[in-house]
């Protein structure tokens, strides 16, 4: 499914504040692509179709998914309006196109090594793994594999599924998560996956499974979006540790730097809390409240933020 949309971005976006840069990108400030010099490759595509290939999540909110017209919107989205609109400064083209391509966690790495996508904008972990084939922004989230599980079930615990099924999301870092604690404590557990979290959360509405195990924050997002908080929980320790991070092609040193730039921009601001609260605390676009609040990671990476400005 390819959306595509005209610039310019929404205007929220200007007092976006990238709180959760590492310390290492606000260093020396990378200059501007000047008239005359070479595009690195994905830089050159987008100024020669005059368009940028954003690749979507339609079931990962808050950072990716479809408003009531299947328009795609999110936290994400919102951040890589940014980056757009910093490749345009780059390319020198103010009026950039977005097309929106709809991914899967199973085919997001793909999309971004084989050029299908010049940006994921979803939610998607960064971890050295994956850094061998794609590159990452800085963090922009930090969240951790937990349980769905019906509100009437007795689970608190991932030892409590033991010899049951769990759904998980194929190709997430939930399913590498899942069946490592499967096999390190002899859970007997029936690790069965689905294409898409949507689809996931259907097999345990169904009672296909008895957990459904992914990112704490889209299972919360999924359970408002459903407005389902009478039939289902989320329970358990958190069974991985996730940041997340956009996704762009590896070993193009100009596109990193202005990636990095538009997160300094909007470091810049300072203002990340509105935003945090326009997606996590308020009332979504799409009529859903999170009432997620923010995490001691993020609190204590606002306050380097703050000491770096």
């Amino acid at each position: 499914m390819h959306l595509v949309r005209w610039r310019p971005i929404r205007a929220e976006c200007r007092i976006l504040s990238a709180c959760l840069l590492l310390a290492g990108v606000l260093a020396a400030p990378a200059s501007a692509q000047t008239a005359g010099e070479g595009l690195s490759p994905t830089l050159a595509n987008i100024k020669a179709t005059h368009t940028v290939r954003i690749g979507y999540r339609e079931s990962s909110p808050p950072f990716s998914f479809l408003d009531h017209s299947n328009r795609p919107i999110g936290y994400s989205l919102e951040l890589c309006d940014a980056i757009v609109e910093e490749i345009g400064t780059e390319v020198d083209d103010a009026n950039l196109k977005v097309d929106y391509v709809k991914v899967t966690s199973d085919d997001r790495i793909p999309a971004v090594v084989q050029n299908k996508i010049d940006l994921e904008c979803g939610s998607t972990t960064a971890n050295s793994e994956r850094a061998k084939q794609v590159a990452f922004s800085p963090l922009i989230f930090v969240a951790g594999t937990k349980l769905m599980v019906p509100k009437a079930s007795g689970v608190t615990q991932i030892a409590d599924l033991k010899g049951k099924t769990v759904v998980v999301t194929k190709g997430t870092t939930n399913e590498q998560a899942i069946n490592n604690v499967n096999a390190k404590q002899s859970l007997g557990l029936n690790v069965v996956t689905s294409p898409d979290h949507e689809q996931s959360y259907q097999m345990l509405v169904d009672g296909k499974a008895d957990a459904f195990a992914t990112d704490d924050i889209l299972l919360y997002g999924l359970i408002a979006r459903h407005k389902s908080q009478d039939k289902f929980r989320v329970t358990g320790d958190y069974l991985s540790y996730d940041p997340y991070g956009i996704m762009y092609r590896k070993g193009e040193k100009q596109m990193k730097d202005v990636v990095e730039r538009a997160f300094r921009r909007l470091a810049s601001n300072r203002d990340i809390v509105p935003l945090y609260n326009k997606w996590f605390i308020a009332r979504l676009p799409t009529g859903e409240k999170l009432n997620v609040a923010i995490s001691p990671q993020l609190e204590e990476a606002f306050k380097v933020l703050d000491e770096t400005q």
